[in-house]
């Protein structure tokens, strides 16, 4: 079964929009593991505008799955990510005023920057993934690195998805394949939604894991927490 982690980034958006401690993101991170997702996924920015760095730090004790980290290696991440070792580091080259995730990473042009700090995440421990967007190249170019694993960048998928266009699975298809050859694991995220979650899954060899946030927290607006994290469960099987 494909695992589930939940990207409660949302409920940090919602909180802060307010002020205050609600919703809760603490509580969220039990609950969502309460509810079946094998994993916490957070992806801290530098201006905080949704997980603050301090929420990664008092997340910690209460993961009893995975706990994801995502984000851009500048310093401060790195010294968090140190501190904290969480299950899995997943590498995403944000600027720094992106409203959300809308590339992968050249892994041939930064190869060396990528072997680099891959190398000191797994003297630590920690299992690293890198963001990449679905391009034969890039896979090869990530493998070089040490990297345990890539995350395929779903966005253009799910857009064409939506469009009637399945035939837009193809490239993921084939980059699992070769992620495979090169004993790379293979994770998948952005914009995986219960419309489109298991026709992707059903369509990706060896799909580990899917990180998915926003998608599931508007769904769950309307059909409750709980409930959705059951049907993606179910669709991952």
């Amino acid at each position: 079964m494909t695992k589930l982690s939940v990207n409660i980034n949302k409920i940090a958006t919602l909180r802060n929009s307010r002020g205050g401690q609600t919703p809760n993101v603490f509580q969220a991170a039990i609950d969502v593991q309460k509810f079946g997702a094998q994993g916490v996924t957070i992806h801290p920015r530098p201006d905080e505008r949704h997980i603050r760095y301090q929420d990664a730090y008092d997340i910690r004790p209460i993961i009893t799955t995975e706990y994801n980290i995502e984000g851009n290696p500048i310093e401060s991440f790195l010294k968090m990510v140190f501190d904290i070792k969480p299950t899995q580091v997943t590498l995403v080259p944000d600027a720094v005023d992106a409203l959300t995730s809308n590339a992968g990473w050249d892994t041939i042009k930064n190869r060396n920057y990528l072997t680099e700090i891959i190398s000191e995440f797994k003297r630590q421990g920690i299992r690293t993934s890198i963001f990449v967007d679905p391009s034969l190249e890039m896979i090869e170019g990530a493998a070089v690195t040490g990297t345990d694993r890539i995350e395929l960048y779903t966005e253009d998928f799910a857009a064409q998805y939506n469009l009637g266009n399945k035939k837009a699975v193809e490239p993921y298809t084939h980059c699992a394949l070769k992620a495979d050859e090169f004993g790379l694991g293979v994770n998948a995220g952005h914009d995986l939604s219960l419309e489109n979650i298991r026709f992707f899954k059903e369509n990706i060899p060896n799909l580990l894991e899917v990180s998915i946030g926003h998608a599931l927290i508007c769904e769950s607006i309307y059909m409750g927490i709980e409930n959705v994290i059951g049907q993606y469960l179910q669709k991952l099987k």
